[in-house]
């Protein structure tokens, strides 16, 4: 099934970092906003500069009220570093949303998020504020802005990280077990480094709850066109992350 998109001229209305080369901005975009679920991206243009290709990035909050979106993402690369240094009142072309999304007929879903792999999460938390509980994960409590960003919306937030400067020495996977074992989710959900995110899904299928990864691969286009997505699913079928997913059941995937 095609997914309705939209394609806008964007203003940034808000922009600030969050951590290290992490960064928050917000964007004027009525008609990705009324239609965006979360779990779906947007492909981002930045129309100055000598950069060509568009970069996709998750959808980390939606205000239909006030029509707009927001996505976090960090700065790795030419592109990401001209789009940190653009001011509000600037403007992107932005196209989405795009992709299939997580879902939302759950009850009480846990979410796992890494790094910026907790943007999209972020957005889903928020759809079904007071349902989920979150396990995040990053190096060092420096990173664990995302405390404060979900906190409105979760009951219980885990935290991980890899010195043990804040929460519990290790990795989401560290904690996981013992939180399935006391808790009765019905979903798990999960976005970050995919080392992370097949050992979530392990943990799951033992534990008998379903679970569903975020993927996140190069794209040029975001539209199933160029194929520079393409991965092979467990059934032996070739899929594209940007058409098919981003958002996929875990067994699909991972072996």
């Amino acid at each position: 099934m095609t997914l309705p998109k939209q394609l806008e001229e964007s203003t940034i209305l808000t922009q600030r970092q969050l951590g290290d080369c992490v960064y928050l901005a917000t964007f004027s975009a009525p008609e990705i906003a009324k239609l965006a679920k979360p779990g779906q991206f947007i492909q981002v243009r930045i129309q100055h500069g000598d950069v060509m290709l568009r970069r996709p990035f998750g959808v980390a909050a939606v205000d239909r009220d006030h029509q707009t979106i927001t996505m976090i993402y960090r700065k790795i690369g030419h592109g990401t570093r001209i789009l940190s240094e653009m001011l509000p009142g600037e403007e992107v072309n932005i196209l989405g949303p795009l992709g299939h999304g997580f879902r939302t007929d759950v009850k009480h879903p846990l979410l796992i998020g890494g790094g910026v792999g907790l943007a999209p999460l972020l957005f889903y938390a928020a759809a079904l504020k007071g349902k989920v509980d979150v396990i995040m994960g990053g190096r060092n409590e420096d990173e664990m802005f995302w405390v404060n960003l979900f906190r409105p919306y979760v009951k219980n937030v885990y935290v991980t990280t890899d010195d043990g400067s804040m929460g519990t020495k290790g990795f989401p996977t560290t904690i996981l077990p013992q939180i399935l074992e006391k808790e009765d989710y019905d979903s798990i959900a999960v976005c970050g480094p995919e080392i992370m995110m097949r050992g979530v899904a392990k943990i799951a299928k033992e534990h008998h709850v379903p679970c569903e990864v975020s993927l996140e691969k190069r794209m040029g286009c975001g539209l199933g066109a160029c194929l520079s997505c393409a991965i092979d699913t467990t059934d032996g079928k070739r899929k594209k992350v940007c058409k098919d997913g981003p958002v996929f059941p875990a067994e699909e995937v991972f072996a």
